[in-house]
């Protein structure tokens, strides 16, 4: 624990004596010096990424309504550390704001396991239409309050789909033999075997190697990973199967959302609304531009495999979690209801 608390405040101190960049463009300035209340906000995205683009939305919309007490510093690609880091810094309130990954969140309440089943939404629509429902994320959102922190809104990160190397995966079956990228969670591990093909779990950084060096045959995430990461430099088949959507979640201090004054806490709470427009209007378009070069100059093919094939593949994976951990059987039953809603 000590250990634990010394590096804090060596993360916190390296961060306040960087000053620097505040933000990455609003450096330290005048503001910074006077007794505004400084407010600042960590991701691990590159400054033309959708989340910092809708970040920067909000400390503008902030400071437009309560410049007079606030300057809103945010912070990209991981300049307060690891998102694990950052993440524990937004408990302490050494920072106010973080971006935080489900996996991370998911050691803090069990409730966030849930998005690591595969297959749990039918499509988009049902997917945005759950996170929209105030009732539904309010189950997830205020379950870490104990943690020292509370999610303030949900950041748009796509779905994730399968890309190969050599063929491309139009059912289950094209999944054996081959040597698949997934996240380092049990849960993953467990898709693929039920779809028949071979797990290798590996941090995302050393992905675009493996599937240069033949380690890996192929692996599974959003569009952007084509273009932005290079992947599809080397994997020229993508797999609509959309086996997730997993959200990305803006996580504030409990304390000090709570001691925000009425009138203060309604005017965050339309930025945080502002940041999860402005992201999804963003992404949309950030896919449909890395789609456009990852088919024109990369010579990626799309396909759209039926579906169903792999939601039932994946169904005793749904029972399994679910049978560990009831708590989030409600959770379940309601986004399964949106999926009906949905259905094509």
């Amino acid at each position: 624990m000590r250990s634990i608390k010394r590096m804090l405040c060596s993360i916190t101190a390296a961060v306040l004596a960087l000053g620097v960049l505040a933000g990455c463009g609003a450096g330290k300035s005048e503001e910074a010096n006077s007794d505004k209340r400084i407010i600042r906000i960590g991701h691990n995205q590159s400054m033309d990424h959708p989340t910092h683009i809708s970040l920067t939305a909000f400390k503008d919309y902030i400071e437009e309504n309560l410049g007079d007490k606030y300057v809103v510093e945010v912070y990209p690609s991981e300049l307060l550390g690891s998102q694990t880091d950052m993440v524990q810094l937004t408990q302490t309130g050494a920072i106010d704001f973080c971006v935080a990954s489900n996996a991370i969140l998911e050691t803090f309440s069990k409730n966030y396991e849930i998005f690591n089943l595969p297959y749990l939404f039918a499509n988009p629509e049902a997917y945005h239409a759950v996170m929209d429902d105030e009732k539904i994320t309010d189950q997830l959102f205020k379950s870490t309050e104990k943690a020292g922190f509370e999610a303030v809104t949900w950041i748009d990160a796509g779905t994730r789909n399968f890309y190969t190397v050599k063929k491309p995966v139009e059912s289950p079956a094209d999944l054996k033999g081959l040597k698949i990228r997934v996240q380092q969670s049990p849960t993953n591990v467990e898709m693929m075997r039920l779809l028949g093909g071979s797990a290798t779990p590996m941090g995302f950084g050393d992905v675009y190697t493996a599937l240069q060096s033949n380690i890996i045959d192929g692996a599974e995430n959003n569009e952007l990973a084509l273009t932005n990461n290079g992947h599809g430099d080397v994997c020229k088949y993508y797999s609509y199967d959309m086996h997730q959507m997993v959200p990305d979640i803006l996580i504030g201090n409990y304390k000090f959302l709570k001691e925000l004054p009425e009138d203060e806490r309604k005017i965050f709470e339309e930025g945080f609304k502002l940041v999860n427009t402005v992201e999804r209007e963003e992404w949309t378009k950030a896919v449909e531009q890395a789609k456009d070069k990852a088919e024109n100059e990369q010579g990626v093919k799309f396909y759209y495999p039926d579906q169903e094939p792999f939601v039932e593949a994946c169904k005793p994976l749904h029972e399994m979690v679910l049978n560990s951990n009831p708590d989030i059987k409600p959770i379940y039953d309601a986004i399964q209801e949106y999926n009906a809603k949905f259905a094509e």
